[in-house]
């Protein structure tokens, strides 16, 4: 297991506000007397982290109100989003795409979103020094939230394009919110050049990826996974070359998937889609990428080969300058090992890679 600690990684699909040390969080419950229990770790967890919880995203998303109360101050955002650097390098993510919401730090103490924008890349540029980690920050729009308040938060993304952020982002509950009224927005991010992701495919049928790519002009897709239940859908996204950006644990907590070896993660990349492989909320679904990958390899027996394809398929789907993105996928395919080496158990130990 060791073993696939030590590679290289690539996270694309990481939510700030679902990577945040549950440490820190009591100890804010503590100082700020938050109505949280705030007794011990045990007693706060169930709260901010899946644990016994029904397997929907009604149920995963809960934990996000409760987490937006913890936004205290600027020096406490500024911290977690240290935190949440530094725990993806700990697990060597040598590239993260990391989203937030700027409307979610600031929603409970009223902040200025463009100021809590600025402590989150100020943030990010300090971390960034202090490891060996490269970050592209991906400011995400929320589905429930009016059309007015998304248009502000665009407009804090795009005037921070090259300046820190990299894409935009649409999330929220795509069953009950459809994406079609952000539209307008999309496009002028692509204008702008910003990369484009939005949440489809999910918790909604495979119809939300083809508006998510053809209304939103979305490079990526989060999750996508029911984009295997339409023939035409998935056609044309193999044809664009899209990108997905697979969650598995997530996918399992939120009901996406009934049991984890039937994700459909083998099948995308048997058809030839752009997968790529990622955490969504690590401290809400309580896992690593390192835990992810485990679980390609180890449950889903995708072999390494098709593992170390999509961590190059996700360098070739960063938000990066065309040139940049092309020296990000050269230094990874020089990084990882070969299938055959490693098949061969040279020169790493795979013991838990050779299927």
């Amino acid at each position: 297991m060791a073993d696939i600690k030590t590679l290289p990684k690539i996270d694309l699909h990481r939510h700030l506000e679902g990577s945040l040390r549950l440490e820190t969080l009591l100890e804010i419950a503590r100082q700020h007397r938050l109505d949280v229990p705030t007794t011990d770790l045990e007693a706060l967890r169930p709260l901010v982290q899946v644990t016994n919880d029904p397997a929907t995203h009604e149920a995963f998303l809960g934990k996000f109100e409760v987490l937006r109360h913890f936004y205290r101050s600027p020096e406490l955002i500024r911290r977690l989003v240290y935190e949440a650097v530094a725990d993806a390098a700990k697990d060597n993510v040598k590239y993260l795409e990391l989203r937030f919401s700027p409307q979610a730090l600031t929603r409970v103490r009223g902040f200025s979103m463009a100021d809590a924008a600025d402590w989150v890349i100020a943030s990010v540029d300090k971390a960034e020094a202090d490891f060996d980690i490269q970050v592209g920050l991906i400011v995400t729009l929320v589905r429930h939230d009016p059309l007015h308040q998304a248009r502000q938060v665009a407009e804090i993304a795009f005037e921070r394009y090259g300046k820190g952020i990299v894409g935009l982002d649409l999330a929220g509950d795509e069953v009950k919110f459809p994406s079609r009224p952000f539209a307008p927005l999309f496009k002028e991010a692509k204008e702008v050049g910003l990369g484009i992701t939005v949440h489809a495919g999910e918790w909604a049928s495979a119809y939300g990826v083809r508006e998510a790519v053809q209304d939103l002009f979305a490079d990526r897709i989060g999750h996508g996974v029911r984009t295997l239940e339409n023939s035409q859908i998935l056609r044309m996204v193999r044809e664009r070359k899209t990108a997905f950006e697979v969650c598995l644990t997530s996918n399992l907590q939120t009901g996406v998937v009934h049991q984890m070896d039937h994700h459909p993660l083998v099948d995308m990349l048997d058809v030839g889609l752009k997968a790529t492989i990622n955490t969504d909320d690590p401290s809400i679904s309580n896992c690593t990428l390192t835990d992810e990958y485990e679980i390609a390899l180890n449950k889903l027996q995708i072999g390494y080969g098709a593992l170390r394809q999509s961590v190059l398929n996700a360098a070739n789907a960063t938000f990066l300058p065309p040139d940049e993105r092309q020296q990000l996928v050269q230094k990874f395919d020089t990084l990882l090992p070969t299938a055959e080496a490693v098949n061969g158990r040279s020169p790493i130990n795979a013991s838990s890679m050779e299927h």
